[in-house]
């Protein structure tokens, strides 16, 4: 598994537990709030495999879980494989995703190897390609966070509210997605690197906290169980 990015230690990545962060590189989408945006370059750090592994083994009892993120994890083929050399030590797993594999998300459940979920939802349908890029598709999204639901098992949507995405929105995605039950609306912080050609978009001033839990309350009626 190449690893190009390692954060040891983590409060807020997994619901309920003490967790680790590992950056996989590349994505299909091309979100021009990306924050993670070294990894879609070929300049990433190459983290060893073994000196994540040396690491968990000796953390254990200290650290409850192990977060995958990206990028976009499930690009790679050897996703399954590292995920239970990852439960094999003895952690829950954690998999953020944009939602674009429903199938491989379909075998990571039948396997039962992943603990929690958190599913990117970045627009309204008919505005995604223009957020997320040309290979994005609110379909698949949608098809995986269902595919989620039925299985039972535990899993969160989040949405990144960069200050183009109004109200109107909002109220157009809670109305697209199916009743969640867990809904995560995200205050946008303007990244470190980005596209020349995108710092008009990048530069636009934030919803407050305020305005956020504002927004989260006008669609409350539809996805009753949102927060910020």
């Amino acid at each position: 598994m190449v690893i190009a990015g390692f954060v040891k230690n983590s409060l807020v990545d997994f619901p309920g537990c003490i967790s680790s962060v590992l950056f996989l590189p590349g994505c299909n989408f091309n979100c021009f709030y990306c924050h993670n945006r070294q990894l879609l370059q070929d300049n990433y750090e190459n983290i060893d495999t073994q000196t994540i592994f040396d690491f968990l083994q000796k953390r254990k009892g200290m650290i409850d879980g192990v977060v995958i993120s990206g990028g976009e994890p499930t690009l790679h083929e050897d996703l399954l494989t590292f995920i239970k050399q990852i439960k094999n030590i003895g952690y829950k797993v954690k998999l953020d995703t944009n939602g674009s594999s429903p199938d491989i998300i379909k075998q990571i459940l039948q396997e039962e190897i992943c603990d929690y979920y958190a599913v990117d939802y970045k627009a309204p349908k008919d505005k995604y390609k223009d957020i997320c890029g040309k290979n994005a598709n609110a379909d698949d999204t949608l098809k995986t966070i269902s595919v989620l639901i039925k299985s039972g098992v535990d899993f969160e949507v989040r949405t990144t509210v960069f200050p183009h995405l109004t109200k109107e929105d909002l109220m157009n995605m809670a109305t697209e997605l199916p009743l969640l039950p867990r809904y995560v609306l995200n205050r946008y912080k303007k990244p470190a690197l980005y596209m020349p050609q995108d710092k008009t978009l990048i530069e636009h001033h934030p919803y407050t906290q305020k305005e956020l839990t504002k927004l989260a309350e006008s669609i409350r009626a539809i996805q009753p169980n949102v927060t910020t």
